[in-house]
């Protein structure tokens, strides 16, 4: 049955595209982005557009929204270092704004772009959802502090909603109709985009911070889902949200890949010779993320269908080069 919904965030890498599967799915969709790291371009084509900002929720808020995807927030962890205040603000005090407008709207169903950034340095991988959150720095404080927000509303006043932590997401998503919807970050921090900017010819080289890592190869390993699978978890989310719930769920792979393997997959997928630099470790930088997915397989139904690192940069990469800048 189509439903109409609302996506905070939805001019974003990951808001883009869940919304883009809503539309696909049949359903209506309305996309709430102020645009100051979102992209008006990056809207699909069939959602309606409102330009404004999640503080100022109540205006558009209505009962004729069936659900709230929320992806709107300040996602950049070395800003959030510096500039922390930001991030209490926006995040937290953006997410308070949004769900007051829906407690007076009758809106009662959310799904929430969380991190595994909640978690900080785990104690042991894969991640579970019990396991201790100790986030390292305030961008997971945040998302941890709206996790707990989220889990009052629900207990105070029967709110369905469902927390998706993310581990790494990339790639793109083709389209036949309407393009490719990908990453673009001002400052991008991602590791594949930013060594695909090495194989444009945009950076000498890649750092790689830190090779002396307790890992096969010395380099970290994370934990890399693709973002189409991602869309599809927040599509099975929102059947999945119950009255006075809240879920919490790890999405990723269950593999991990090592930063010089993603190095390496970036040269076999573009044919370029990346140069690489060893850089000194970065603080709070865990050895090792990788997730598991369990709870997600078991009460969303989901499991990732594009686990290939070679494809999933290879959309990427794809996506880089249309962009051409």
């Amino acid at each position: 049955m189509s439903g109409k919904y609302l996506v905070t965030g939805g001019a974003g890498y990951v808001g883009s595209v869940v919304a883009q599967h809503l539309l696909e799915a049949g359903h209506e969709v309305v996309v709430l982005d102020n645009l100051s790291t979102g992209f008006r371009e990056a809207v699909p084509a069939g959602a309606s557009f409102i330009e404004g900002d999640i503080r100022d929720a109540a205006k558009w808020v209505d009962p004729t929204f069936d659900a709230v995807l929320h992806f709107a927030a300040s996602s950049q962890v070395g800003e959030s270092v510096v500039k922390p205040e930001k991030y209490w603000d926006n995040n937290v005090g953006g997410t308070m704004a949004l769900l007051a407008a829906m407690r007076s709207a009758g809106v009662r169903k959310l799904v929430f772009s969380s991190t595994a950034a909640t978690y900080g340095e785990p104690e042991t991988t894969p991640i579970v959802e019990s396991a201790p959150t100790s986030p390292t720095n305030p961008y997971g404080a945040t998302k941890l502090a709206v996790d707990h927000m989220i889990t009052s509303e629900a207990t105070a006043h029967g709110l369905g909603a469902v927390s998706l932590r993310y581990f790494n997401v990339a790639g793109a998503y083709r389209t036949p109709s309407h393009g490719t919807f990908g990453e673009r970050h001002d400052p991008e921090s991602h590791l594949i985009p930013l060594v695909l900017q090495v194989a444009q010819g945009k950076r000498d080289a890649i750092s790689v911070f830190g090779d002396d890592y307790p890992t096969p190869d010395g380099t970290c390993i994370r934990d890399y889902i693709h973002v189409a699978d991602l869309a599809e978890a927040h599509l099975l989310a929102l059947d999945a949200a119950r009255p006075a719930e809240h879920l919490i769920c790890n999405l990723g792979n269950g593999n991990g890949f090592s930063v010089r393997e993603v190095i390496e997959t970036v040269r076999q997928v573009t044919g370029h010779p990346i140069p690489e630099v060893v850089a000194p470790r970065r603080g709070g930088d865990p050895a090792v993320l990788v997730a598991s997915a369990q709870t997600a397989r078991e009460r969303l139904g989901w499991k990732p269908s594009r686990a290939d690192l070679a494809g999933i940069v290879a959309d990427a990469w794809e996506f880089a080069q249309q962009r051409g800048k």
